[in-house]
C-alpha cells in the first residue's frame, strides 16, 4: 500500500465483478439483520426490498420511443459505456441508465434545486426552501428551455428526460431505491415525472457552489466590528505574482489589441464539509486588534463603497451573520456552498511527453458525497454522422445529459473553478413597498410561492426582488426589521423597513451553458472547443484542453462583470447609488486565453489567470494564493529539465505529491526555538529532517499540522468576531457595540456562531500568505495573546507565540492520539467519513449504518495538490477531496486513466457503491477503455434497449 494512505474500513472489494456480487449479498444480509433488529414500527425489510432496486444489467429491456437497439456495456466496476446509432436514441438511453444506477440522489438535487426538499423531508426543510425559492434557480432553468437554448440541446433534453421516466413507469419508491423504502415509513412520497428544466436547473446549482467570493464579501464585512482596515487587509494580502505564475502567460485577449506577457500566479482553497471533529471547549480571548470600523465602507481602502451603511453598523453585522448562516445550511450541491473550491488541471505538450502527444490531468477538488458527486460513463453512436454525432467518454452528473469532463475521438478537456466574481450582495434601503434607487422609491417585484410539506400544512412566502435581484435579508427572521419593531407573519415575512441584503448573480439570468456542453462534446479542434466554451457562461471554468494534433490551450469563459471605477465586488454595495451597478459583461474574445504556449504546459489551480498589471479589466479581487499550482509547475519544471520527459505515471504521481509548503515555511523557525518541557521537544524532534511530506503513517505531519492549527487559533482566531469563530467555541473579549450593555472594563463570554467546517482561520493557502507576510514583522500585535486559563504563557512576539502553539499542539495530540509519540500519526487525525446526503446524515442510526462509509485515514493536506482539505478552526477530519482523478493520453485514448471517490452505484448494497474508493484513496488510477474494441475486452455485462 503507498505511504499516503491507510486504508482502515475492511470494505475493500474484489476485482472480479462477480466476486463483488457475492460480497454485496453478504452486506445485504447484515443489512436485514439490522432493520429487522432496530425497526420500531413492527416492520421489517426483507433481501427482495434491498435488491428490488438494483438495476438489470443483462438481458433486453423495451422502451417506447427508442428508434432503434441501443446497447449499455458495464465493466467489473459498473461503468456504463453506451451503443446507440441517433443523438436521441443515446441520450435516451444516458436518462434510463443514469435513473437505473442514481434516481434518488436525482430526485434529491432537483428537489433542492426547485426548492421542495419539503416534499421529501417534511418541515426540517422549510427554511432550506423559502431560500431556494428565492434564488428561483428553476425558474430561470425554465426561461432557458423557452427561450435561450437551441433547438438540438432542447430536443436531447426531451430525451433525456423520457429515458429517465421510461425508467421510473410501473416502479414504487421501494422499487427504486433504499431510502424509499426509508421515507415510506413516514410519510407517501412518491416520485414524479422527470423534465427538461429538471436537468437544467441542476447546473444552476453546480453555479451556485462555484460562484465566487460571497463568502468573502461576508466576512470582511464582518470583520469591521472588531479589526480596523489595515487589519482586515493583513487578513487578505495581494496576490504573489513574483511568486506563483498566473495561468496565462504567453496569452492573448483577442479584442484588444496588446497581446501579453503575465508575469504572476496563485492558487486557492478548498470547500468543506465536516467530520464532526471539532473543538468546542472554551479558551481564553482576546480584545481584538484596533477598533470596530466605523461602516463597511472602512474596509474598502477608501472607496466609500456602502457608506451609508456607516448609520447602523450594527444591523448589517447582524444582517451579514444571519445571511451567512442561510447560505451555509443551504444543501451543498457539488461543493462546500461555494467556499474556496479548488481543483488541479494541467496539460504537457507533446514535446515533454515520453508518447510525444499531449497528457492532461484534473482533478476536481469537491466536498465528499455518497454517491460521488460525479458518474463516469461513456456514450458512442456505433457510426459519428449528421444524425448521430457522438463519441465521448468521461464524467457526467446524474441528472443531466453529456459529459461535462472527458474527452472524445479528437480532443479532451478539464475543468477548474475560476474563482472570477460574478456575484454581489447589495444593501437595499427599504421603504414600505419599495426600495430607495437613485433619489426615488421604486416598488419590488413580487411573486408567491407555496411551499408543500410532507406532513404539514404548506406555506406560502412572498419573494421581493430589487433592481439588483433578490431580496435574500427576507428569508431569515432576524433579517426582516432589523433594528425595527414589526412583526411579520408566515404568509409575507416580508414587510418591513430597514436595509434589506440583495444578491446580483449572473446564473439568475437564462444563459447557454446547456448547449456548451453538447458543443464541447462533439468540438474536433482548438476552433471548436473555444466556440462551445463561449457558450458555457455559468458557472465560470478555467478551460484546459488538449488534442490528438497536438496542440495545447487554455481559455476562461463565462459570463462575467464589468463594474464601474470604485466597486471592484469585494464587499457589499449601496444598491441606492448607480455609481455602483454592474456596467456590462466582458466581450467573450476580450477574455484571457492561450494556445500552444511556448514553455510547452499549462497549469490551472485555482490560482490567478493573469497578472492584473498586463488586464484591463478586474476578474477577481480573491484569486487563491497559487500553493498547489506553482507546485505543479516546479514538479513538471524538475521533470523536463534537460530533456526529461512526463508519463502518464509522471501525472499520476504529481496528482498525489503531500508536500506542505507551509511547513517548508516554519519548521526551519520552529526547530529554532529552545523549548524547556521535555515532552514537548520530544515532539519538536519530530520536526527534524522531516520532508515536509504530510503521509497518512507521518507523527510529524500530525504534529506540525497540529502546531499549524494552534498558531491560528492564537495568531488570528481569538481575534475575530463570533460570526466567523467555531460554533460554541467561547472566549472572554472586550465587549463591542454589540454584544450587549456593559462596563468598558468588563470582559464578556461571546461565542462563536459558525459550523466548525466553515469556519475561519481555515488555514487554506490564503492564511499562508498571511503568515509569510507577517514572519519579518515578529513584535507584530497579531504575534500576542494572552496567559491561558490553564496556566500556559502568554506571548508577546512571534517566536513566543509559537512555542506556546507548540505546547498546546503536544496535549492535544496527547489528549487525541495518547502520549507516546511512537504511535501518531497524520491519518488518524486526518481521516475521511462518507456520509450519504440526506437519510445517512438525519436518519436513525441503524438507516445511517447501512447508508455511509469509513472511516478512511488519508495523507495530503490543505493547499497540498493533493488536497484532502481540512479546516484548521474546526478540527482535522477530511472535509474535501480531489472528487475524482484522471490522466487523458492523447497518443492512446485507451491508455488513459481514471478514478472516482466512490462507485457508479447509489444503491447503498450495490457491489459499485464505494468499490472504487479504496484504490482512490491509495491513489490509484484505473484502465479507462475508450474504443469499441477495448471496451468490449473489458465488459462484464451488457443489456439491450430495444424500441
Amino acid at each position: 500500500m503507498p505511504p499516503n494512505t491507510t486504508a482502515t474500513t475492511g470494505r475493500r472489494p474484489g476485482k472480479s465483478g462477480r466476486k463483488k456480487g457475492r460480497k454485496g449479498r453478504l452486506f445485504v444480509l447484515v443489512l436485514v439483520l439490522a432493520i429487522v433488529g432496530g425497526l420500531a414500527y413492527g416492520a421489517y425489510w426483507t433481501i427482495s426490498t434491498v435488491r428490488a432496486s438494483f438495476p438489470q444489467t443483462t438481458g433486453s429491456i423495451t422502451l417506447e420511443g427508442l428508434s432503434g437497439p441501443v446497447d449499455v456495456k458495464r465493466d467489473a466496476y459498473g461503468i456504463p459505456q453506451i451503443y446507440a446509432s441517433s443523438d436521441e436514441d443515446l441520450f435516451m438511453a444516458q436518462g434510463f441508465v443514469q435513473a437505473q444506477d442514481r434516481f434518488y440522489e436525482m430526485d434529491v438535487r432537483r428537489h433542492m434545486t426547485s426548492g421542495r426538499l419539503s416534499e421529501m423531508f417534511g418541515e426540517s426543510q422549510v427554511e432550506n426552501d423559502e431560500f431556494l425559492r428565492t434564488l428561483g434557480w428553476d425558474r430561470v432553468a425554465k426561461e432557458e428551455y423557452d427561450s435561450t437554448l437551441s433547438d438540438e440541446t432542447k430536443k436531447y433534453l426531451d430525451a433525456y428526460a423520457k429515458g429517465v421516466n421510461a425508467y421510473l413507469e410501473g416502479k414504487s419508491g421501494a422499487d427504486i431505491s433504499l431510502e424509499y423504502a426509508a421515507l415510506g415509513f413516514v410519510n407517501d412520497y412518491a416520485p414524479q415525472q422527470w423534465t427538461p428544466v429538471d436537468s437544467l436547473a441542476w447546473l444552476k446549482a453546480m453555479a451556485w457552489d462555484l460562484r465566487g467570493n460571497m463568502q468573502d464579501e461576508i466576512d470582511r464585512a464582518l470583520m469591521t466590528s472588531r479589526l480596523g482596515p489595515q487589519q482586515i487587509a493583513d487578513l487578505y494580502p495581494q496576490y504573489p505574482y513574483d511568486r506563483n505564475q498566473a495561468i496565462v502567460q504567453d496569452g492573448q485577449y483577442d479584442e484588444l489589441t496588446e497581446t501579453f506577457d503575465g508575469g504572476g500566479s496563485g492558487t486557492g482553497t478548498d470547500g468543506t464539509a465536516t467530520d464532526g471533529t471539532s473543538d468546542t471547549t472554551g479558551t481564553d480571548g482576546t480584545t481584538g486588534m484596533g477598533g470596530a470600523a466605523d461602516a463597511v465602507s472602512e474596509a474598502s481602502d477608501g472607496t466609500g463603497t456602502a457608506s451609508a451603511a456607516s448609520t447602523d453598523s450594527s444591523a448589517l453585522q447582524t444582517q451579514l451573520s444571519g445571511l451567512y448562516d442561510l447560505l451555509d445550511n443551504v444543501p451543498e450541491a457539488v461543493g462546500v456552498n461555494g467556499n474556496g473550491i479548488g481543483s488541479n488541471s494541467w496539460v504537457v505538450g507533446g514535446e515533454h511527453t515520453i508518447t510525444g502527444k499531449p497528457l492532461l490531468a484534473n482533478d476536481p477538488h469537491l466536498s465528499a458525497s455518497l454517491p460521488s458527486v460525479w458518474y463516469q460513463m461513456g456514450l458512442h453512436c456505433r457510426e459519428v454522422s449528421e444524425t448521430c454525432q457522438y463519441d465521448v467518454s468521461g464524467y457526467t452528473f446524474a441528472g443531466m445529459p453529456g459529459v461535462v469532463i472527458g474527452h472524445n475521438q479528437d480532443i479532451s478537456w478539464g475543468m477548474t473553478n475560476s474563482g472570477v466574481d460574478v456575484t454581489d450582495l447589495y444593501l437595499e434601503k427599504l421603504t414600505g413597498d419599495g426600495y430607495l434607487y437613485d433619489g426615488k422609491v421604486k416598488p419590488f417585484t413580487t411573486r408567491e410561492e407555496t411551499i408543500e410539506v410532507a406532513g404539514g400544512e404548506s406555506k406560502t412566502i412572498v419573494v421581493r426582488e430589487t433592481n439588483n435581484g433578490p431580496l435574500l435579508s427576507d428569508r431569515a427572521d432576524e433579517l426582516v426589521d432589523v433594528g425595527q419593531e414589526a412583526t411579520v407573519d408566515n404568509a409575507a415575512p416580508d414587510r418591513a423597513d430597514g436595509y434589506g441584503v440583495a444578491l446580483r448573480w449572473t446564473a439568475l439570468d437564462p444563459g447557454t451553458s446547456m448547449d456548451a456542453v453538447f458543443e464541447m462534446n462533439k468540438a474536433t479542434d482548438w476552433e471548436d472547443f473555444r466556440a462551445a466554451a463561449a457558450l458555457f457562461e455559468v458557472p465560470s471554468q478555467n478551460l484546459v484542453y488538449a488534442d490528438t494534433d497536438n496542440h495545447i490551450g487554455y481559455t476562461l469563459p463565462g459570463k462575467i462583470p464589468t463594474r464601474a471605477e470604485g466597486a471592484d465586488g469585494s464587499i457589499p454595495q449601496p444598491g441606492w447609488d448607480p455609481d455602483h451597478e454592474w456596467t456590462g459583461y466582458i466581450e467573450q474574445d476580450e477574455l484571457p486565453n492561450e494556445y500552444d504556449p511556448e514553455r510547452g504546459y499549462i497549469v490551472t489551480a485555482n490560482q490567478a489567470v493573469v497578472d492584473e498589471a498586463d488586464y484591463p479589466y478586474t476578474l477577481t479581487t480573491d484569486w487563491g494564493y497559487g500553493t498547489r499550482s506553482q507546485r505543479i509547475t516546479d514538479l513538471i519544471e524538475s521533470k523536463i529539465k534537460d530533456g526529461g520527459k512526463v508519463s502518464t505515471e509522471d501525472m499520476r504521481q504529481m496528482q498525489l505529491d503531500n508536500s506542505s509548503e507551509i511547513a517548508r515555511l516554519l519548521v526551519p523557525e520552529l526547530l529554532k526555538l529552545d523549548v524547556d518541557d521535555k515532552d514537548v521537544r520530544e515532539a519538536q524532534k519530530l520536526l527534524e529532517g522531516w520532508d515536509y511530506t504530510q503521509d497518512a503513517d507521518s507523527a510529524a505531519a500530525a504534529y506540525f499540522n497540529s502546531v499549524w492549527r494552534n498558531i491560528l487559533k492564537l495568531a488570528f482566531g481569538n481575534k475575530l468576531p463570533k460570526e466567523l469563530r467555531v460554533e460554541d467555541q467561547c472566549l472572554w473579549v472586550d465587549p463591542v457595540e454589540n454584544t450587549g450593555p456593559v462596563d468598558d472594563d468588563t470582559k464578556v463570554l461571546e461565542c462563536g456562531e459558525r459550523a466548525a467546517d466553515q469556519a475561519q482561520p481555515d488555514g487554506g493557502d490564503r492564511w499562508f500568505e498571511v503568515v509569510r507576510n507577517l514572519m519579518d514583522e515578529p513584535d507584530s500585535d497579531w504575534w500576542t495573546t494572552p496567559e491561558s486559563g490553564n496556566g500556559r504563557p502568554a506571548a508577546d512576539n512571534r517566536d513566543e507565540l509559537f512555542e506556546r502553539a507548540m505546547i498546546d499542539a503536544r496535549w492535544e495530540l496527547t489528549s487525541k492520539l495518547g502520549k507516546d509519540i511512537d504511535t501518531w500519526s497524520w491519518g488518524r487525525l486526518h481521516r475521511l467519513f462518507l456520509e450519504n446526503q440526506t437519510l445517512g446524515t438525519e436518519g436513525p442510526s441503524f438507516l445511517q449504518y447501512a447508508l455511509n462509509r469509513g472511516p478512511w485515514n488519508l495523507g495530503g493536506g490543505e493547499g497540498t495538490v493533493n488536497a484532502t482539505g481540512w479546516n484548521a478552526a474546526g478540527g482535522y477530519g477530511v472535509v474535501w477531496v480531489p472528487s475524482m482523478r484522471m490522466v487523458v493520453n492523447l497518443d492512446d485514448l485507451d491508455k488513459s486513466k481514471w478514478i472516482n471517490l466512490t462507485g457508479a452505484s447509489g444503491h447503498a448494497y450495490s457491489a459499485h457503491y464505494t468499490d472504487q474508493t479504496d484504490e482512490w484513496a491509495d491513489g490509484e488510477l484505473l484502465d479507462w477503455a475508450f474504443t469499441e474494441q477495448a471496451v468490449e475486452d473489458g465488459t462484464i455485462d451488457t443489456l439491450t434497449l430495444k424500441p
